[in-house]
């Protein structure tokens, strides 16, 4: 028997998660994205052998989606669309978070809280990296014959522009909405 709980969040908290976020953010300015980096994939690598609550499993796979975003040397994202993927990384990265992580049963629900929070702040530039992602994967199938790897990067590259562009024409087109 399945047990659903929903919580609905408050302005109030989602201003608290924010600022959690914010605080992770300025932590991130002065660690080195190769840390960051290092320990997102050790934490991923530790939860998959985990057995977590299906709340977690869950936004495990937003964190590799989010942790690949970031090690994809085919997706070179500007820093300002880094920094809040390597600040989600860092706040969920941190044991001593808003509930520490050693706290049996709970201790990732406000990593997964947040892990939420970002997925849905950076929605179009997840959208964008996974269309890259199905687009590179189906690329060699696309073309006839035995493409060179000359014609292969240039097709990449042109996607990855167009996403990019609608990904930031998105972002924009949010915040001006927001704005009003």
């Amino acid at each position: 028997m399945t047990f659903k709980l929903t919580i609905e969040l408050s302005d109030r908290d989602l201003r608290h998660f924010r600022r959690e976020l914010r605080r992770a953010r300025e932590a991130v300015r002065i660690a080195d994205d190769d840390e960051i980096l290092a320990a997102a994939a050790d934490l991923v690598e530790t939860l998959s052998a985990a057995d977590l609550p299906d709340f977690v499993r869950t936004r495990l796979k937003q964190l590799k989606v989010l942790h690949a975003m970031l090690t994809d040397a085919d997706w070179p994202l500007a820093d300002g669309e880094r920094s809040p993927v390597l600040a989600a990384l860092a706040y969920v990265c941190d044991p001593e978070d808003i509930i520490p992580d050693d706290i049996p049963g709970i201790g990732l629900l406000d990593d997964a809280v947040m892990i939420e929070l970002v997925f849905r702040e950076l929605r179009h530039e997840i959208e964008a990296y996974e269309d890259f992602r199905a687009y590179r994967r189906a690329l060699p199938k696309r073309l006839l014959g035995k493409p060179d790897a000359a014609t292969l990067a240039a097709r990449l590259a042109r996607r990855r522009e167009q996403l990019m562009s609608r990904m930031r024409r998105r972002r924009a087109d949010d915040l001006r909405v927001t704005a009003r």
